[in-house]
C-alpha cells in the first residue's frame, strides 16, 4: 500500500479545487470535489481563518483521509470576539471579555477537549491579549478613562524630559582642531647613474658644433 500526503493552508469553509489543493491532488487521481467537500465540512466553524489541512491518499485504492489542524488560540479568541488585534497594554487596557462557555468552546476547537488544563491555556492567552473572563463587556467610560490616563502619562513624560534638558549644562564648545603644517615637498636627489646618462646624451651635440666651425 502506497500513501502520499498533501499539506496545505486553506480558509475555513472555503477550500476549492484550485491552488493549492487541486494541482497537488490531481496526479494522485483522487476525487478532488469529495476532498474539498470534506475539508469545508470540517472547517466551516473556522470561517475567516487560515487552517492547516493534511490529506493522505492511498495511491492504489484512491481513498483519502482528511486531517484538520487548528489555528493558534489567539486567532480563535479574536474570531470569537471579532477583534482585529489584542491589547497593546494587557493589564491596563481591555479589548474584550469572554464568558466561561466561550472559553470552553475555544478549548474544544483547539484541543478537542475542555478539560481544566486546556481551559487554563486559553485563559492564559486571553490575559496576554487584554481579554478578561466573566467581567462584562468593555464600556465607553472604561475606554475614555484609559485614554485620559494614557494622555496624562505621556504629558508627564514630556514634562520630565523638558526639565532634564533645561537642567543639563551647556556643552562646551570644542576647540577647533589645529591643522597639521603642510610638509615641504621632498627634493629628489639624482642618482649618479642618471647623471652619467645625461652627460652621454650631451656629448654628440657638442661634437656637431665643432664640425660646423
Amino acid at each position: 500500500m502506497t500513501k502520499q500526503t498533501i499539506e496545505a493552508m486553506v480558509e475555513g469553509g472555503k477550500a476549492s479545487a484550485g491552488p493549492p489543493l487541486g494541482p497537488a491532488l490531481g496526479p494522485l487521481k483522487v476525487n478532488i470535489p469529495d476532498v474539498v467537500a470534506e475539508i469545508n465540512e470540517k472547517t466551516k466553524d473556522l470561517a475567516g481563518m487560515k487552517i492547516p489541512v493534511k490529506v493522505t491518499v492511498d495511491t492504489e485504492t484512491h481513498k483519502f483521509k482528511v486531517e484538520v489542524g487548528s489555528p493558534p488560540v489567539a486567532a480563535l479568541v479574536k474570531k470569537e470576539l471579532s477583534l482585529d488585534k489584542g491589547s497593546e497594554e494587557a493589564g491596563k487596557k481591555r479589548v474584550g471579555d469572554l464568558k466561561e462557555e466561550q472559553v470552553k468552546k475555544i478549548a474544544r476547537q483547539k484541543f478537542g477537549s475542555d478539560s481544566d488544563a486546556f481551559l487554563n491555556q486559553v485563559k492564559g492567552t486571553c490575559r496576554s491579549m487584554g481579554v478578561t473572563i466573566g467581567e462584562g463587556a468593555v464600556t465607553e467610560e472604561e475606554i475614555q478613562r484609559y485614554e485620559e490616563e494614557k494622555r496624562a502619562e505621556e504629558e508627564a513624560k514630556a514634562a520630565a524630559e523638558a526639565a532634564r534638558i533645561a537642567e543639563a549644562p551647556a556643552e562646551e564648545a570644542k576647540p577647533e582642531e589645529v591643522k597639521e603644517e603642510e610638509k615641504p615637498e621632498e627634493v629628489k636627489e639624482e642618482k649618479p647613474e642618471e647623471k652619467k646618462e645625461e652627460a652621454k646624451e650631451e656629448k654628440p651635440k657638442e661634437e656637431k658644433k665643432e664640425e660646423k666651425t
